[in-house]
């Protein structure tokens, strides 16, 4: 099991217990799973972070 799976069942997990919340617990699933697998790219060093960071900022282009 990649790291980018196990990412994602970690937030799969997260979001199962906020499902309790109705509506915004299955949106706030959609964000941990999210998270969880950005986390489990960054781990396996498929993902640069800083970069990202970079580029959400405007410090570099995405293209």
């Amino acid at each position: 099991m990649s790291l980018t799976v196990a990412g994602i069942a970690m937030g799969a997990f997260v979001a199962f217990m906020s499902f309790e919340f109705g509506v915004w617990g299955f949106l706030g699933s959609l964000l941990f799973m999210g998270i969880g697998a950005l986390l489990g790219r960054a781990a396996e060093g498929k993902l640069d972070l800083r970069s990202v960071m970079d580029a959400i900022t405007g410090r570099r282009s995405s293209s």
